[in-house]
């Protein structure tokens, strides 16, 4: 196998999931054969692994949205797809993903990332929660 472009594309989680997952069920690329189960374990493992993280309940409408609102933060596109994969939650996250974040980010700017990333990736308990819009007053 001859390598053609090297590192054309960076892909992101929920692309390499709908891949996978095409491929394990047979629709658009061939499934491994009896001479590639090395290649099905790989496969097997990935998707169980991309099942626990947030592309699992992404689509690809959500992600374009997505892409629009972080367009004023004027990041990298590693740096956005670092932030579309991880699904960082706390401002040290988000540091730790954009570069020299302290010169370029201000700290309601952080904040705002963080609201849009928790739009668009809600958590798996706060899809289930009741919508409502009612506030529950906490017990002392």
């Amino acid at each position: 196998m001859e390598v053609v472009r090297e590192n054309s594309a960076m892909l992101s989680n929920f692309e390499v999931y709908s891949l996978l997952t095409d491929i394990q069920a047979g629709r658009g690329q061939n499934k491994p054969n009896k001479h590639q189960q090395q290649l099905a374990t790989i496969t097997y493992e990935t998707i169980k692994y991309l099942e626990t993280k947030p592309c699992k309940n992404q689509t690809q409408e959500n992600i374009v949205e997505f892409m629009k609102e972080l367009e004023p933060y004027n990041l990298t596109r590693a740096e956005k797809l670092q932030i579309l994969n991880l699904c960082p939650t706390t401002a040290v996250e988000i540091q730790l993903v954009v570069e020299e974040s302290e010169e370029r980010l201000t700290e309601e700017q952080i904040y705002g990332l963080l609201e849009i990333i928790a739009k668009y990736n809600p958590t798996e308990g706060e899809q289930e929660e009741d919508t409502s819009g009612e506030i529950e007053p906490m017990n002392e």
